[in-house]
Formats: C-alpha cells, structure tokens, sequence
C-alpha cells in the first residue's frame, strides 16, 4: 500500500506541536525530521495531520513485527488490567520467570541466568558491572565506530560520534580499538587482512602499550556496528576475537541491542560467526515496544552475590508481557530467519543495482534485514556524502517513506520482519525515484 501524503509535512497540527515541543522538551535528542506521529499498525504510520508513511527503520530496530501488533497488544492490555508493577527486585512474580525460561531456549548453550532491566543502555551497564565483580579486572576494552548507550559506563564504551561524549568526562577505564570494516579498513588498506591485522593491532600494540590483558574484564562488541553503518565484519574477525579473548581470560560481551531478536535473520547475530560470547545483552525488540532490557549469562559468569545489582523496574509486568507475546510470535513463523534473510538479499539487491546508476553509492552492504548504503562524494577518496544523505532521506519522508541516517553518510534499512515485498518494493521505488530527480 502506497504512502498517502495529503499535506505536505510538516502540516499545520504538527507544527503547533513543534513549536510546542521547543519550548518544554530537552532539545538534546536527535529528531531527523519532523513527524509528529499520532498512530500506527503493522509497517503504517500516521501523523497528526492524517499523511500516512511507510515505515522502514521500525522506529530504530524496536518494531521488528510491526506497529500494533494485535498478539502484542492483547497481552499487554489483559496484564495492566491485572497488574503492571511487581516489584520484582523484592518479591518474585511467575510471568518474568516464565519469560526467562523461554528465552534461555533460543540463547547459547549453556546460558542459564537473566537479569533484566529497561533498556539497552541499562543491559550494558549491567555487564560492566557483572564483567567487573566476576573477574576483579578493572579495564574495559571497545571498538572505535561502536554505539552502547548513553549513560556513564555505556557511554564510557561509547565511540560513535564525538557529539555523544564532549563535555561529559571523565570516563570510565575504558580502551578502544579498532573495528575491521571492510569498506574502510582501519588497519592497513587490504581488505581481505582487516580481521587479522586488527586483531595484530589489539595484541602487539594495545595489550603492550596500553594495557595488559590480565586486567582487562571485558570487550564489548557489536556483532553488527549499529550506529556506525550497519558495518558488517569480516567473516573470521568474531571467531578470532572469541579466541583472543578465551585465551587471556577476557569476557566477550555481545551487544545484541539492535542486531537481536532475528533482524539479522538468527535471533542472536553471533550465530551468523559461529561464536559463544560469555554475556548478552538484548533490548529494543525484545520488549516489542515497551521499555525492556536483558543482561543474560552462565551460571559460572553471574555469580554476583544478593544485592549487589537490582533495579526497581526491572521485570515490570506490562514490559515481560509484551515480550513474552514476542517469543509467541518468533516461535510461531517458523520460516522468520530464512524470510528475513531472503527479504534483505532482495533489498541489498535492489540497492546493488541502484549503486550501478549513482556514483555517490559506494558501499551496500547488511546482514539479514540491517542493511547500510553508504553515501559518497567520491569513490576513489571515499569521502563522506553527509549532506546528500540528508537530503535524501528527508525527501524521502515527505514522499512518505521513514528512513534513518547512520555512521557519517550512511542510510539504514531495518524495516519491520513481517514487511510484505509489495511494501518493500513501494518503499525502494521511492528511494528510486528521490536519487533520479536528486542524482541524475
């Protein structure tokens, strides 16, 4: 179904509330356009003006089967009418832990223990701390380009864009190194070494420069960079950093945040690698739109003791009931993963063909239905095309299509699971349609 933009947005009631906004709101959030939403359901949303769109980022990878959806909302609605706030971190409550067997089910072998909490950046803090009390260590190691959250020890492994950290240190003890992207190597200029001489790089400059790894804790990494590009690694670099890690005692702490709950097309984007981190950490789509966060692990790995970390809203009724209505859905499409990796092969197809037309594609690129098409001005220098991926996608919402920006000059695509092709296919035309009138 066709996007149905009446009024060129932003309309009238959505600039009124607009204005609105300004005046009460912390301006420090991102709003790369302005829609001011008023409903939505299934890949549709509405503005406050009636213009319909067609959603292709699900609201950041949090709506991974769509807005509305009946089998999460009836959950939701038969628990408040029972009761949303259980205090879980004093009494106990059969839902939470019902959800937590469940999903045990669909994590590693051997995983045995969740804690929850009410969102990503919370999941994260969690493994800090958890990484921190089981190995005594006191250094945390992370990759340039990774995205963990805002707060304090999340944003301490936070290094994305110099806008999230300025003016906020000091930070935790935190290392970084570099990530092996592919299309932008960061460690010498061969492709097909990048995993190898990245991983040199961690070990034969910062363990011997910087720190030793017999106090590191922890390295955190993104399966799938998020936030820097849906930057995808090379197929060896997990497996061997799983090694690096086993091999000094390092926990590997798998942010799953964005690439969790089968965006990638495996519920955990690890399972593409083949590789067993020690921790997870999952949210966004997990909670099926409310606020939900998951630190999972082993019973050898968390063995914090009574008290020393709980949170009051960890485990709240209304957010484990939609999630729970989460599992039912992933357990019952049989055929997600194979869908979701068949529909991401057909966009990065489409946009493959697209880069054929424009020179200002350089890379396409994504795994399962997270996928990046990286802008630039030129190909041989590689220089970012920020201004011209803003341009598109803003063109592209008031056509009615909701895209998001990543990295310096990348646009993402993270539509909806149950995204039909027929949608799809309206989406990428539009996108079509917006570089021929802006490119050709």
């Amino acid at each position: 179904m066709r996007p149905l933009v009446r009024t060129i947005p932003p309309g009238p009631k959505a600039r009124q509330v607009l204005l609105r906004d300004r005046k009460v709101m912390s301006q420090s959030m991102v709003r790369e356009y302005p829609l001011v939403v008023d409903r939505a359901k299934g890949v549709n949303v509405w503005d406050v003006d009636g213009n319909r769109y067609l959603d292709m980022n699900s609201f950041i990878a949090v709506m991974n089967f769509g807005h509305s959806h009946p089998r999460i909302t009836a959950a939701i609605k038969a628990q408040i009418g029972k009761m949303t706030h259980a205090g879980f971190l004093d009494f106990y409550a059969d839902l939470p832990v019902r959800f937590a067997e469940r999903l045990l089910k669909h994590l590693p072998k051997g995983f045995s223990k969740v804690y929850f909490s009410n969102s990503g950046a919370e999941s994260i803090e969690a493994a800090m701390k958890l990484a921190r009390h089981h190995t005594r260590r006191k250094y945390f190691m992370s990759f340039y380009g990774g995205f963990h959250g805002r707060t304090y020890g999340a944003l301490s492994l936070t290094s994305a864009k110099t806008i999230h950290r300025k003016h906020f240190g000091p930070f935790l003890s935190v290392i970084h190194a570099p990530y092996p992207n592919p299309y932008r190597c960061p460690v010498g200029s061969n492709a097909n070494t990048c995993d190898v001489d990245t991983l040199r790089y961690i070990e034969e400059e910062i363990f011997a420069t910087e720190a030793d790894p017999e106090e590191v804790a922890a390295i955190f990494v993104e399966p799938v960079q998020g936030e820097s590009g849906y930057i995808v690694p090379p197929p060896n670099f997990l497996k061997r950093l799983r090694k690096l890690c086993s091999d000094n005692g390092i926990l590997m702490v798998a942010d799953e945040v964005q690439s969790g709950g089968y965006r990638t097309g495996k519920f955990l984007a690890m399972e593409h690698f083949g590789v067993k981190p020690d921790i997870v950490c999952l949210s966004k789509s997990i909670g099926g739109g409310l606020p939900f966060g998951v630190t999972a692990s082993t019973d050898d790995v968390m063995t914090w003791p009574r008290g020393s970390h709980a949170s009051t809203f960890g485990g709240n009724l209304a957010s484990v009931s939609a999630a729970n209505a989460v599992l039912d859905i992933i357990e019952g499409h049989k055929n997600l993963g194979k869908e979701v990796e068949r529909k991401g092969r057909k966009i990065q197809n489409f946009l493959k063909k697209l880069q054929k037309k424009h020179e200002i594609i350089g890379d396409v690129r994504g795994l399962g239905l997270m996928i990046g098409m990286e802008l630039v001005k030129d190909r041989a220098t590689k220089r970012p095309a920020k201004e011209e991926r803003d341009r598109i996608i803003e063109d592209c919402f008031r056509k009615g299509l909701l895209l998001l920006p990543a990295g310096q000059s990348v646009i993402r695509f993270a539509p909806p699971l149950i995204m039909a092709d027929e949608d799809i296919d309206c989406g990428l035309e539009i996108l079509e349609d917006v570089m021929a009138k802006q490119f050709l």
